[in-house]
């Protein structure tokens, strides 16, 4: 039989205990430093698509055909190798890592559907980029779950400048896309101003966290290369104004702003590299410390003890609010979702319903059902929806 270990019971056992937590912890957190890094690539082509997308929709097919297939290209080489890690190493996920991820490739199995409807114009550039967003966050997530039980403070706090630059940058690919549709379109409209001050205002929030808690490199990095420029800051003037932006200076926002993303995408490389650093750090120091005795213990209750715990009103309120503001966006989001879900269904079952009919293999029907959507201008589903409602007229035999 299988001897369990025995319980610790004094503060050094303890205190032993709390040692090896930490480092299967930080042993946890090296490995999965490759696969921050995959998830890092494929959040940049998938926000590249998402602004070329919006360009093409709002010229109506004649801006952005190439950008738009290339960007797509992309983001399939960096999903296949996104999937490829999860192959190999799916048990490193936890429970929240896990929901998270199974979000993002539930909108990432849509992708096909959603780029379809994108290159057919049956889909306004508003919430294509909804999508895209919907796909983004989830994927942004899954690091900061998957090591939700750091105890390192450096390590933790590496991670935070981490995620903070990760979600400011979001917020930059979302104002570019938000631009593109009005420089496209020749006009903002008070809506589409509003969505743009609200993306500057988030990022400029993100930065200054990530600013206050990365190393004084990398800070310098980002006030030198990613820091908005004069053009950036003199196009947002154009577009907050009420002076009818110019549909020729599409192409040089979208320029701009994909200097800038580049410029953070590479920052973003480097923290990641830093936060595998550091771990790798504190996990040799477990390693050599492996047996502290009780001067050691002794040195980090002092340690622990030192750390002022701060007023509870100062964490608590504004994560109440945020809490309230995520809870609204949830129950909006639910409800899109549930249509995208009915919508998978209806399409499922017409495409049953022609397998069975005409004894066709499943990949055939979902050809046949695109077809018939594309040689009349109608969605896949509204196509679907058709076929089912005229079902009853047909004669549905299998073939033999």
């Amino acid at each position: 039989m299988n001897q369990q270990a025995p319980r610790p019971q004094s503060a050094l056992e303890w205190f032993h205990y709390t040692r090896r937590q930490q480092q299967q912890q930080l042993q946890h957190l090296a490995r999965l430093g490759e696969f921050a890094t995959l998830i890092s690539q494929l959040v940049h082509t998938l926000q590249r698509e998402r602004g070329a997308s919006n360009v093409w929709l709002c010229s109506r097919g004649e801006l952005f055909g190439p950008q738009l297939q290339q960007s797509a290209r992309q983001v399939d080489e960096s999903l296949a190798a996104f999937q490829q890690w999860l192959t190999e190493h799916h048990a490193l996920m936890n429970g929240n890592a896990a929901a998270k991820l199974a979000c993002a490739l539930w909108f990432l199995e849509g992708l096909s559907a959603l780029r379809e409807e994108i290159r057919i114009l049956r889909i306004t550039p508003e919430q294509a980029m909804e999508r895209f967003n919907r796909t983004v966050q989830p994927l942004m997530e899954i690091i900061p779950e998957a090591n939700d039980t750091l105890s390192d403070p450096q390590v933790a706090q590496a991670l935070t400048a981490l995620y903070s630059l990760m979600q400011g940058k979001e917020w930059v690919g979302q104002e570019r896309a938000v631009g593109a549709i009005g420089f496209t379109r020749g006009e903002f409209d008070a809506a589409l101003r509003q969505m743009l001050v609200d993306r500057i205002d988030a990022q400029q929030h993100s930065f200054a966290t990530f600013l206050s808690l990365t190393e004084p490199e990398q800070a310098a990095m980002f006030r030198d290369s990613a820091e908005a420029t004069r053009d950036i800051e003199q196009m947002r003037r154009e577009a907050c104004t009420r002076i009818p932006a110019n549909p020729q200076s599409a192409a040089r926002w979208f320029d701009i702003q994909t200097q800038r993303l580049d410029a953070l995408r590479l920052i973003e490389t480097r923290l990641i590299d830093t936060l595998s650093a550091v771990a790798q750090r504190s996990l040799q120091h477990t390693v050599d410390d492996a047996h502290p005795g009780e001067t050691a213990l002794a040195a980090w209750v002092v340690q622990q003890s030192s750390v002022k715990a701060a007023p509870v009103e100062r964490h608590l309120l504004p994560l109440v609010r945020q809490q309230a503001r995520e809870l609204e966006k949830l129950s909006r989001e639910l409800t899109s979702l549930q249509e995208t879900l009915e919508e998978r269904k209806t399409i499922d079952k017409a495409k049953s319903l022609l397998m069975n009919h005409q004894g066709i293999s499943e990949e055939l029907a979902w050809q046949q059902l695109r077809k018939l959507a594309m040689n009349q201008n109608q969605r896949m589903v509204d196509i679907a929806r058709s076929l089912l409602l005229s079902a009853s007229l047909w004669s549905v035999t299998p073939k033999e």
